[in-house]
C-alpha cells in the first residue's frame, strides 16, 4: 500500500508539474498573439463600457471592438510613420476610445513609456484615463499578468494608471502650462475644438512628446479646424 501511495504521489507531481508547463507555454502564446498589433488586442482580448447599453438594447455594457475595416483603418492610421496624427471626431465610430487604446497599448507594452491624455477639463480627463483602466481591467488575465502594475488598479488616482514596469497613463485638464512639465513618449488632445488655447497645446507638445501626437476633435469653428484644414489643402497642393 505504501508503494502504491508513493507511486501515486510521484504520479501527482508529475502531472502538476505538467499542467503547469502547458499553461505556461498556452500563457505566452496568448501573450504574443494579443501583442503582436493594437488591432488583434482590442477586437479579441479586451472591451470596452457602453454607458447607454440598456437603451440601445445592448446584451451587456461590456463589447470588444467590432471587426470593422474602418477599426482595422484606425489603428493602421494611429501607428502610421507621422508624428502627429489629426483626426475628424465621430461620435459612432469610437474615435476616443480607439486613441486612448493605441497609446494604452504602446505604454502598457513597452518599459518606462508613458502618455498624456490632455482634455478640456479635469473631469473630462479622468474620464479618457477610465477609458484606459477599463480596457486594462477587461483584458484577459494572462495579459494582466504579463503587464502587472505598480499597484492595485482601485488604489491609483483617478487620473493616473501606473505600471511595474515604469510606464505610465497621466490625465490632464485643458492649458498648455499643464504640459510642460512632462516628456511623455505619446500625446492626446481630445476635443480640441473645445479647448481655447488648443494651438499652444500644440506647440508645447511638439518641444516635449519625441513619439505620436494626436489631436482629435469633431467638426466646428475653432484653431483646429483651421489648422487641420491647412494641413490637409498643403498636402493636397504637394
Amino acid at each position: 500500500m505504501e508503494e502504491i501511495s508513493t507511486l501515486s504521489r510521484s504520479l501527482v507531481s508529475r502531472l502538476n508539474a505538467l499542467e503547469r508547463r502547458i499553461s505556461g507555454t498556452s500563457s505566452s502564446t496568448l501573450v504574443r498573439h494579443a501583442t503582436r498589433n493594437v488591432y488583434t488586442w482590442v477586437t479579441e482580448y479586451t472591451e470596452t463600457k457602453n454607458d447607454h447599453w440598456v437603451e440601445e438594447g445592448r446584451p451587456s455594457p461590456y463589447e470588444r471592438f467590432p471587426k470593422r475595416a474602418y477599426i482595422a483603418a484606425i489603428f493602421e492610421f494611429l501607428g502610421s510613420e507621422e508624428r502627429v496624427v489629426w483626426i475628424e471626431k465621430s461620435r459612432d465610430m469610437m474615435l476616443s476610445w480607439s486613441c486612448v487604446a493605441y497609446l494604452l497599448f504602446n505604454v502598457m507594452t513597452v518599459p518606462q513609456r508613458s502618455a498624456l491624455f490632455q482634455t478640456q477639463t479635469e473631469k473630462k480627463a479622468i474620464q479618457l484615463v477610465e477609458y484606459a483602466k477599463c480596457l486594462y481591467r477587461r483584458q484577459h488575465r494572462e495579459l494582466q499578468a504579463a503587464f502587472p502594475l505598480s499597484k492595485n488598479i482601485d488604489d491609483q488616482s483617478a487620473l493616473e494608471l501606473n505600471f511595474a514596469n515604469g510606464s505610465r497613463i497621466l490625465g490632464i485638464p485643458g492649458g498648455a502650462n499643464q504640459i510642460r512639465s512632462f516628456h511623455p513618449w505619446g500625446y492626446l488632445n481630445d476635443e480640441s475644438s473645445f479647448q481655447a488655447d488648443a494651438g499652444e497645446c500644440f506647440h508645447e507638445a511638439l518641444s516635449v512628446v519625441p513619439g505620436k501626437i494626436i489631436f482629435n476633435s469633431s467638426a466646428g469653428p475653432s484653431w483646429y479646424a483651421d489648422a487641420r484644414r491647412d494641413i490637409v489643402r498643403n498636402e493636397d497642393n504637394s
